[in-house]
């Protein structure tokens, strides 16, 4: 379902054509010119630039990096302000936080508000944790340093993939200029104290909500759950981020990050029995959170443990009330930690939902069968391909193992195969 029109949230609502308007403008019939609406300047001819911010080009709604620049490209350019991102976690938690960090550095460095909600961890010490940016002439130095160490030579490349393969477009994988849309991070640094300083952020630390008090309402929600809504709505309506006054404050995004939901740390159950006790609560929380983001310049990103979940029905409908649903699935603990077929990888990402947003169908990225790998600095995500021929010298159970991953991996892990590995742009 399309998100709702708002100040600047749904750029697609831009008015028709103004004929008087076009005729004291010298302008053509054919050139169409909005209606003045907020987030328009005053001729009404076109969208005021908000930092770290762009249209897409396929629905005109408003879009923010993900942090992750090949991520942004996996979801159609960017995650749409007005919806949620969900993060299914992998299962020792190790890979999911670098995305949900990878949001907030990407917020600093665009001069968006933080607002940072966590029952586990200080937001304020989650903010010192985030990745320090690669910019210009750092970032093509680092990111080509990086990428060297795990290089396959070119030639050992065209050997084993097949001509046909190699016709397949090229993804561009290297860094890009500061001043556009999204930017790298090197995990091995922390971002600078100053930048952290001079940015804008909202830190909701669960805990410590609990220990003040609160007015006790008739309600299936949580009280974690209802002190948080309160603390976003406020934040949202004080600091000027509903689309309702256009002339309250200067335009702005508000990245909303929320971590672990759902677990036994925000006082809910669904993960620890099958029937539990506030079995609406979640789903309620999600329904109210993307009711609020729709009438809002803001969007969310949420990190789940959506395989303790014990109701699988629950997490059908989690997925539901979300608008991106991205799995990680590590390959820590598991036969495929050890198989040589995976070696050059770390885990693998599942897509498993994006929104239709003024358009009937949802942008779906030609690309299925991905995995990612953690770096020296980077985390990439690449196209997973496993060698589409066999010698005689590679042992039987090999083949057998090749033989079954392929049946898992599906008949798009061989056509995706060919060009760049790296989806990072």
């Amino acid at each position: 379902m399309a998100a709702s029109a708002t100040c600047g949230a749904d750029t697609g609502s831009v008015g028709s054509v103004a004929a008087v308007a076009a005729r004291n403008n010298n302008v053509t019939s054919f050139q169409r010119k909005g209606h003045k609406t907020c987030g328009t300047d005053g001729g009404g001819s076109r969208l005021v630039s908000i930092a770290g911010t762009r249209p897409s080009v396929r629905n005109g709604q408003l879009l923010v990096s993900t942090g992750l620049p090949a991520l942004d490209q996996l979801l159609g350019g960017g995650l749409a302000v007005g919806t949620v991102l969900l993060i299914e976690e992998d299962k020792y938690n190790i890979y999911s936080p670098l995305l949900f960090k990878y949001f907030l550095a990407e917020g600093i460095i665009s001069g968006h508000t933080l607002l940072v909600a966590s029952a586990k961890e200080d937001p304020a010490d989650i903010l010192q944790e985030l990745p320090a940016p690669l910019l210009d002439e750092n970032c093509k130095k680092e990111f080509d340093e990086d990428v060297c160490n795990n290089k396959i030579p070119e030639s050992s490349i065209k050997m084993k993939i097949a001509w046909r393969y190699q016709l397949l477009p090229k993804m561009e994988a290297g860094p890009v200029s500061s001043s556009r849309f999204g930017h790298y991070y090197d995990l091995s640094k922390r971002i600078p104290q100053q930048l952290i300083e001079a940015s804008k952020y909202h830190g909701f630390f669960l805990p410590e909500k609990l220990s003040t008090a609160f007015k006790e309402e008739p309600c299936s929600l949580t009280p974690g759950y209802r002190k948080l809504l309160h603390f976003i709505q406020n934040i949202i309506y004080e600091e000027g981020f509903d689309g309702f006054n256009c002339q309250k404050k200067q335009k702005n995004i508000l990245r909303i990050g929320i971590q672990n939901l759902g677990s036994p740390l925000w006082g809910d159950d669904v993960c620890c029995t099958e029937k539990c006790d506030n079995s609406h609560s979640l789903t309620k929380f999600l329904y109210i959170l993307r009711g609020l983001l729709r009438l809002s310049l803001s969007v969310c990103i949420i990190t789940m443990p959506s395989h303790l979940i014990q109701n699988k029905a629950m997490i059908v409908r989690v997925t539901n009330l979300s608008d991106v649903v991205i799995g990680l699935e590590s390959f820590i603990g598991s036969e495929r930690e050890t198989n040589p077929l995976y070696k050059d990888y770390h885990g693998l990402i599942h897509i498993r939902q994006i929104p239709r947003l003024n358009n009937l169908i949802c942008d779906v990225s030609d690309v299925k069968d991905l995995a990612f790998k953690l770096k020296r600095k980077l985390f990439t995500i690449e196209r997973l391909h496993l060698p589409p021929d066999l010698s005689d010298t590679v042992s039987r159970s090999s083949k057998q193992d090749l033989a079954e991953s392929a049946k898992l991996l599906g008949p798009g892990c061989g056509i995706m195969a060919g060009g760049k590995k790296h989806l990072d742009f």
